[in-house]
């Protein structure tokens, strides 16, 4: 009887033990800054992704298969924020790590991100789609000739700062306003294709001429593209408005 028990137990070691080296193999050993660690955020979303998925979740030092700090590396991607700092998530091969990643840059991880309420410090917000918004490039333009060009062509519309701050239309938005626009680059680099700019303004070899017959209902506005360049590098420099926060509805 001894011996067959021995035989049943060695069995079952047999058995379970690929069982546990699978389990362990398809974990997740997750490296994670210290401030994130600190704060608690880690150990408030392990414990919601393992109960939903069943797939433990590790914090190591050493041999981690996803990483989640402020660096980025070629593959990583945003995911978290709190305040100016932006936390990464990259994960290597394997079921485990890339579930996991993909979880926290998921609708229902962002969620979980954004519930929960640090002790001290500043909230943590999703960032997960900063990775889909369009890269700003630094304007290569002159800024005294474009804070220049701008007053004295587009000041008669818009408000540029404070020294026209009374003398705009009412109806069209301040340069602070629109540098507040995610797409403020494109705005501005094409303002003469934006109605009603195309009835008065003309770039120097972009632009075709006006008809004859429509003359221009104002005086006309004409820049080089090295003068909108100028106007492109001002307008970066520019502190864009403050919209506060979004309405909350109930």
């Amino acid at each position: 009887m001894d011996r067959i028990n021995k035989i049943l137990r060695l069995a079952i070691l047999l058995f379970v033990a690929p069982m546990v080296a699978s389990g362990q193999e398809d974990g997740i050993r997750l490296r994670t800054a210290p401030t994130l660690e600190e704060s608690g955020l880690v150990q408030f979303l392990r414990p919601r992704f393992s109960l939903k998925t069943g797939v433990p979740v590790q914090v190591v030092m050493d041999g981690a298969n996803v990483v989640l700090d402020d660096q980025a590396s070629v593959d990583a991607k945003p995911v978290l924020a709190r305040g100016d700092v932006v936390y990464y998530v990259s994960a290597s091969e394997g079921n485990g790590a890339k579930r996991f990643a993909g979880w926290l840059l998921s609708d229902v991880g962002q969620r979980a991100i954004e519930q929960f309420r640090p002790e001290n410090g500043q909230p943590f917000t999703g960032a997960a789609g900063l990775a889909e918004k369009v890269a700003e490039v630094a304007p290569e333009g002159n800024v005294a000739r474009g804070e220049t060009l701008s007053y004295r062509n587009c000041g008669r519309c818009h408000v540029i700062g404070a020294r026209n701050r009374m003398k705009g239309i009412g109806s069209t938005p301040s340069f602070a306003l629109m540098r507040s626009f995610p797409d403020w680059q494109q705005r501005f680099g094409g303002f003469y294709t934006l109605i009603p700019h195309p009835s008065f303004s003309q770039i120097v070899d972009v632009t075709d001429p006006f008809d004859p017959a429509r003359p221009p209902p104002i005086n006309p506005l004409e820049l080089t593209i090295g003068e909108l360049d100028d106007i492109l590098a001002f307008v970066a420099t520019i502190k864009p408005a403050d919209l506060g926060a979004p309405l909350q509805t109930q």
